[in-house]
Parts: structure tokens; sequence; C-alpha cells
């Protein structure tokens, strides 16, 4: 397998941690929908999550499927490595 500029791990590394975040602030909010300040983390993260996702593809292809991305004109989603291949 070809090797990966280190920017690739780095992104890939932020947009799990972001993810991360925003997966505990769900359980969060599940049992305290009315905690201002973790709304407001939530968004900040989502916003964050999303702008880490789009430097991702830009630079090296799809990171999500089933529209959460969009495609280019070569399809190339499946063509970089998974995740766990890395």
């Amino acid at each position: 397998m070809q090797q990966l500029p280190d920017e690739y791990y780095q992104l890939l590394e932020e947009i799990q941690a972001v993810d991360f975040a925003l997966v505990e602030l769900t359980l969060y909010l599940d049992t305290h929908p009315h905690d201002i300040q973790a709304l407001q983390q939530f968004n900040q993260f989502a916003l964050q999550s999303k702008q880490l996702k789009q430097s991702f593809e830009a630079k090296f292809g799809m990171l999500q499927q089933f529209g959460g991305s969009f495609a280019d004109a070569n399809w190339s989603w499946g063509t970089a490595p998974w995740p766990w291949q890395v």
C-alpha cells in the first residue's frame, strides 16, 4: 500500500476526536436537553466536524457514503484506504 502524507493521518485523527466529542455531547444532551452551554458546544463541534471533513475530502477524496459526502467526477468512494487500513 502506498504511503500517505502525514496530513492525512492528522486530519483523520482530528475528525475522530471531534466526532467522539459529538457522540458524548449527544448522550449528555439526551438527558439534559436544556443545557445551553452543552448545546453551544455541540454546535461548535458540529461546525468544526463539517469543516474538517470538507478539508479532508478536498485533499483525499470522499470520507462518507450514502449522501454524507458529495461525489467527485471520478466516483472516488472506496479508492482511498479505509480508516482501519491506516
